[in-house]
């Protein structure tokens, strides 16, 4: 349905319905615009979201994504001590654990055999790691399973690689890449303010070396996502100045295939519990995560198409509304969430696909299973529906949680400088 902007607009504020109507020209909306935005009400606050629906549906149409995939976080033992990081455990911690590489390569075979086409890698920064460690993981990997898509490793870690390494980013990347890598995701960008990075997550990887990063690896023809974490400390016009940074990434290298906003989920992040910020907030309200993803949608809407909403961080219901506030992607299937769950989150660890395709069709649009770089591999538009491996799961339990693995003897992490 194409919007009828005079009969929408006509109640509209002429500042906000200025701004809509320059977003449906695909015209660039400022930092100022997107303020404006943020800051509606009534009316102008529906009227964003369905201006962010129209985008969505002029540039991607009414199909909606998602992968199979399972994620594999490693290990938890981490240097760094993030304020928002409740994954993590110092190496000193009895609830530390590492999975050998071998029980890494034993996860992605069974993800494998259930139908992933993606397997997420993804951890802390061990103390005294060797620097081919990622190397060696994705050597393994590839070796057991050719085709599997290796989605592996934030800018943080690749930061870490290199500098236990003793080589430069780029020739990290190269290695990694030749290892086996074919995209990384674009976590640890929270938000790319340094003064605030600096207050919640002190020593975390720099502004500019996330962007060394991520720039290096698109020119190298590595593809990444892009992230935002928002609802703590940040301002709207912090998150407004994150989206703005990743436009202008896009524009010079064009290597992220989508945006996936993460509202911070605050139960066990030890900034929260201890109350160390004045201020923080404990997440963002329903009515911000909608004007967040809808506003994401309009801002990037020349440049990157594919909006991610998070299932894990906002529940199936909300997802579900999201897609009708510019999303168009429903994420992985996951299997094993470790670092929301451990954070607080209550809705999961897994999504089997047919649960996915079910609550798509729900809201009148059409499934469609992707791979990483969002080429579509099959589309549930005809009432073709089929019950993979992974749909006849019953017991979640196989995979195991985060609470029961911090708790196996035989994966607790070894700590080199204990005698």
């Amino acid at each position: 349905m194409t919007i009828n902007i005079d009969s929408l607009f006509k109640n509209t504020d002429p500042i906000v319905s200025q701004i809509l109507n320059n977003s449906l020209s695909d015209k660039e909306i400022s930092v100022k615009d997107a303020l404006t935005l943020y800051n509606t009400t009534d009316i102008d606050f529906h009227l964003v979201g369905l201006v962010a629906n129209e985008i969505r549906r002029r540039r991607v149409g009414d199909v909606v994504s998602y992968v199979v995939n399972r994620n594999i976080n490693f290990t938890n033992v981490c240097i760094k001590q993030c304020g928002f990081c409740a994954f993590s455990r110092d190496f000193r911690e009895e609830e530390g654990y590492f999975l050998p590489t071998e029980e890494i390569v034993r996860r992605a075979k069974e993800a494998h055999q259930l139908g992933a086409t993606e397997i997420c890698i993804q951890a802390g920064l061990p103390p005294d790691m060797k620097g081919d460690l990622y190397e060696k993981i994705c050597r393994e990997i590839k070796k057991e399973i050719p085709d599997i898509h290796i989605h592996g490793f934030s800018p943080e870690e690749i930061l870490y690689g290199a500098t236990r390494s003793e080589i430069s980013i780029e020739e990290f990347l190269k290695r990694m890449k030749e290892a086996g890598v074919d995209t990384l995701p674009g976590t640890s960008a929270e938000i790319l303010d340094q003064a605030l990075r600096d207050k919640i997550s002190p020593g975390r990887i720099s502004v500019k070396d996330w962007e060394k990063v991520i720039k290096t690896a698109h020119k190298m023809g590595i593809n990444t996502t892009s992230t935002m974490m928002f609802g703590h400390l940040e301002t709207l016009e912090d998150r407004v100045k994150h989206i703005v940074k990743l436009r202008e990434i896009q524009k010079e290298t064009g290597g992220f295939t989508e945006f996936v906003p993460l509202n911070f989920i605050p139960d066990e992040a030890p900034m929260y519990k201890h109350q160390l910020h004045e201020g923080i907030k404990d997440g963002a309200s329903g009515n911000d995560v909608l004007l967040t993803h809808a506003i994401a949608r309009i801002m990037l809407n020349n440049s990157i198409n594919n909006l991610q909403m998070s299932w894990v961080k906002e529940g199936q219901k909300m997802s579900q509304l999201l897609l009708m506030w510019g999303a168009n992607d429903f994420g992985g299937t996951l299997i094993n969430e470790s670092i929301s769950t451990s954070a607080g989150s209550e809705h999961g660890q897994l999504l089997r696909p047919k649960e996915i395709r079910r609550m798509i069709k729900e809201i009148g649009r059409v499934p469609a299973e992707r791979d990483t770089n969002y080429k579509i591999l099959k589309k549930f538009d005809d009432g073709n529906e089929i019950e993979g491996e992974l749909d006849k799961v019953t017991d979640v339990s196989q995979f195991g949680s985060y609470v029961e693995l911090i708790k196996i003897n035989k994966f607790n992490y070894k700590n080199p400088r204990r005698k």
